[in-house]
This record gives structure tokens, C-alpha cells and sequence, in this order.
């Protein structure tokens, strides 16, 4: 069995929209922390120099949004409400989902923007990968290579209304990309827009969820390291309570 990974790191020092806050509190200050914390919660008297080295533990403070790094969007992203009833939160998703076969499509040719239905079809049958119920998609658009930069919120391809729906008649119900989202970058969004006025071209994978329940999977990384199929997926989303989305450590599992 071979693993391989296929989670971008959450980096305090790379560019993000929303920036990352990381504080690191070292052994050293641990001491001093727990010092003070046994004091002022149970009376209890400590003196750093009575643990070894006067260190205790080290500990990391982050303030970042759930979808900083490889995360899972649960169906409450999409909106309040669905077609389908009420859309679950990242704690009430099916686990069974975020443990499947996987197939890789390459979406590198495409250039920025989106891809539609016959695009995604015609590259199942270039890989010639029959999709099964509940298999996990998995879109190569070539962005990692700009991860940490702020190209990589504007270079990449995502999938239209069309290409989302084809997957999910075939019973797939999770969908992830190596690029920060499964629309096409926000400019592309906002220049069609502008030039048609047409509602429709506003995040269509996105708002796809509002009327059928999936999943993505979002900034996903080392997707090139993969065969077309033949390898299991997991990855499971961080159990927040109540939230839209979670963080993911995905692996993909070789035999």
C-alpha cells in the first residue's frame, strides 16, 4: 500500500485573501503559561524551575477561515435552504462519502474559466473510467503550481452548472479540485457577468448545491502524482459543529 498525500498546507506565510494569524507559544512560554494558569485556577504554587529544562508544552494559536487549505464544502456553504430540503452542515455529512474510489481528470489544457459537460465527458472516456455511484472526482487544473501566491486565486479552471450536474447524475457526490474553488476565479465570474448580464454565470458549480446535495473538496495538491484511477480517497472533514465547511487531510491509497 502506498500513500500519498494530497492536502496543501494551511502557511501563515503564504499569500491569502483573508490572511492567516499564527502565534506560537514555545516550551519556554508554556512554562510561564502553566505556571500562571495553575496559580490563578487552583491556588497550586509552581516554579518553572522545577520542570525539566524549565520548559512544559508548546502550543499554536491560528485565526483563519475553514476554507484556508484543503477543506470540505458541506452543502450549508451553498445556502440556507436547497431544493432537496435542509442542506446538512459538515458535522451531519455521510462519512461513507470521504472514502471512495477516485478518478483523476486532467483539466490543464483548458486555460482559464470553466469547462462544461462534454468536456468532462469526453475526458471519462479519454481515461476510460466508468463513474460508479458515490466515486470521488478529482480536477487537475494545474493552480498548485501557483499555491502561496495570489495567482492562484485567478489562474485555474473550474466546472459550469452543466459540468457539476453531469457528475452528480452519475451518482457522485463528492467533487474536488486542486485550484481555491470548483467556479471559475472570481475576475473570469465578474468579466462574463459584466459583459452579459447573465445571472446564471454567477458561481453556478456553487449554487449547483442549492438544488442537489454534494460536497467539494477544495485546494487540493499533488493530484499529478496520481494515475487516472485504481486508488481510494479519504478524506475526512474536521467535525466543527454547525459550520459550512472543515479541514481535510486528504490521502489518496495506492495498492
Amino acid at each position: 500500500m502506498r500513500l500519498i498525500d494530497l492536502s496543501s498546507p494551511v502557511d501563515a506565510t503564504s499569500w491569502e485573501p483573508d490572511p492567516i494569524e499564527h502565534s506560537i507559544m514555545t516550551p519556554a512560554q508554556g512554562a510561564r503559561h502553566l505556571v500562571a494558569e495553575m496559580e490563578q485556577h487552583f491556588g497550586l504554587s509552581l516554579d518553572t524551575d522545577d520542570l525539566p529544562d524549565g520548559e512544559f508544552l508548546n502550543n499554536d494559536t491560528l485565526t483563519l477561515t475553514t476554507h484556508v487549505g484543503t477543506h470540505v464544502d458541506a452543502p450549508t456553504h451553498y445556502g440556507s435552504t436547497a431544493a432537496y430540503g435542509q442542506p446538512k452542515t459538515i458535522d451531519q455529512v455521510p462519512l461513507e462519502w470521504f472514502y471512495r474510489p477516485g478518478v483523476v481528470l486532467d483539466l490543464t489544457a483548458a486555460g482559464v474559466g470553466s469547462v462544461d459537460a462534454r468536456f468532462i465527458a469526453a475526458e471519462l472516456d479519454r481515461v476510460g473510467h466508468e463513474v460508479r455511484p458515490y466515486d470521488i472526482v478529482l480536477l487537475r487544473t494545474g493552480a498548485e503550481e501557483w499555491s502561496g501566491t495570489q495567482r492562484y486565486f485567478t489562474d485555474f479552471t473550474g466546472l459550469d452548472g452543466s459540468a457539476v450536474h453531469y457528475l452528480l447524475d452519475l451518482g457522485v457526490r463528492v467533487i474536488g479540485t486542486d485550484a481555491f474553488s470548483l467556479d471559475a476565479p472570481f475576475t473570469h465570474i465578474m468579466e462574463r457577468y459584466a459583459d452579459t448580464g447573465d445571472r446564471s454565470l454567477l458561481w453556478p458549480a456553487h449554487f449547483a448545491g442549492r438544488e442537489r446535495e454534494y460536497c467539494q473538496i477544495e485546494r487540493l495538491a499533488n493530484l499529478g502524482a496520481l494515475p487516472s484511477s485504481g486508488f481510494t480517497v479519504v478524506c475526512f472533514p474536521v467535525r466543527i459543529a454547525r459550520a459550512g465547511a472543515g479541514w481535510a487531510r486528504a490521502v489518496a491509497v495506492l495498492d
